[in-house]
């Protein structure tokens, strides 16, 4: 049953919806939480379909918040009422116009359902820098965004682990749900000690970051990040004192696991859909103290990156100038000339000097021509049509 209403009023949306449950036939109300979605209209359908999913897990009522023209001078609701047409929940997409957009607070309070948690739900990149001081994240007991979705995926990450409050969430560590189960499943098993680690993915991954700062948080050594074609994080690499765990996953689907002394094993290891991740989020309400640790790792790594042992190191996106250190090192050696100039300490020959000025014209040439090239590194490429928009 779909009802639309326009110019309306949050008092004629409460009472059509509770004449939509009497004319079919359900006139309780099951609904164990209320669902708020921030959202604008060109990514609404996919958020809505992916809630209406999961809510034949967890039943719940949608609010789906629209902004439409908020810089426009009159205020005006429409409403538009969708129920029963795939599961048992309710959803209600309101769109808000010109002043009203700014205060959708006081619009969504009324619809609440009474006596259940709510969860806030921001599925595009446009995320509050804290989301528990955003009008409607102070309504949730539940706040869960998206950074993947933003343009810059690792300053968003690390703007919303500063801006941390119990209770908030990211789909990226959601992403990484089946490979921590994988990982700990592994190392379950007697092994010998490990010394440090390596994530390999896809540039810029706000997942494989998080992965490393929990695997360097939990083991306790060194987790390098490695840059992958992808699609999303293609490996991990764990090396003990008796030989490498490895866990290789190519194609997005199926993962080989290898172990020293034992025969290598295919693991199911798929890259899950949204509505996957929105349920299992929907299932635990309570503060992740784990994402908490990890994310506030990777910021502190972003922020002034470290390679102590017990510290994941610096991203691979924020070590630019490194990259085209190593890169020049790499092009000087290949050219037979020194990487990088000597210490100008203990140089007491005139000879020595002039080697040393010419190591040093050699390696600034190299930079440069290094620093060229990196300045046409292609884009990373959007993920195929029908495939899961995510980086785990």
């Amino acid at each position: 049953m779909n009802i639309d209403l326009a110019g309306t009023t949050t008092r004629r949306i409460q009472e059509a919806l509770t004449q939509a449950r009497h004319l079919m036939g359900g006139p309780a109300v099951g609904m164990v939480l209320t669902l708020i979605i921030v959202t604008d209209e060109s990514a609404q359908y996919d958020a809505v379909r992916a809630a209406t999913e999961a809510a034949r897990e967890h039943p719940c009522r949608v609010l789906t918040v629209i902004s439409r023209d908020p810089r426009g001078s009159s205020s005006r609701l429409d409403a538009e009422i969708r129920m029963g047409e795939t599961g048992p929940g309710e959803t209600v997409l309101l769109r808000m116009y010109g002043p009203l957009a700014e205060h959708a607070d006081s619009v969504v309070v009324p619809l609440l359902m009474p006596d259940t948690p709510v969860v806030t739900w921001w599925p595009g990149g446009k995320v509050p820098k804290v989301p528990a001081k955003d009008p409607l994240g102070r309504l949730a007991q539940r706040r869960v965004t998206d950074s993947y979705a933003a343009r810059d995926r690792l300053g968003t990450l690390a703007q919303l682990a500063e801006g941390y409050r119990p209770g908030d969430t990211d789909f990226t560590w959601t992403r990484l749900t089946s490979w921590r189960s994988l990982l700990a499943a592994a190392l379950d098993q007697d092994h010998d000690e490990i010394v440090s680690g390596e994530v390999v993915a896809e540039p810029d991954s706000p997942s494989a970051e998080l992965l490393a700062a929990w695997l360097s948080i939990r083991l306790g050594v060194a987790v390098d990040r490695t840059v992958s074609e992808g699609p999303g994080i293609t490996g991990v690499r764990l090396v003990t004192t008796g030989g490498d765990i490895v866990v290789d996953r190519p194609d997005g689907r199926v993962a080989t696991l290898c172990r020293p002394g034992q025969p290598d094993r295919q693991v199911a290891l798929m890259r899950r859909p949204m509505a996957e991740l929105l349920a299992e989020e929907l299932r635990r309400l309570d503060p992740d103290e784990v994402y908490q640790e990890a994310a506030s790792r990777f910021a502190k790594d972003l922020a002034g990156g470290t390679t102590d042992e017990g510290l994941a190191n610096e991203p691979v996106s924020a070590t630019a100038d490194a990259a085209r250190t190593e890169a020049a090192g790499d092009e000087a050696a290949r050219a037979g000339r020194p990487a990088a100039p000597e210490s100008s300490a203990a140089k007491s020959s005139g000879a020595e000097a002039a080697t040393q000025a010419a190591a040093e014209a050699a390696a600034e040439a190299a930079a440069k021509s290094s620093a060229k090239a990196a300045a046409h590194k292609p884009t990373a490429k959007k993920p195929p049509r029908g495939k899961p928009a995510g980086d785990a």
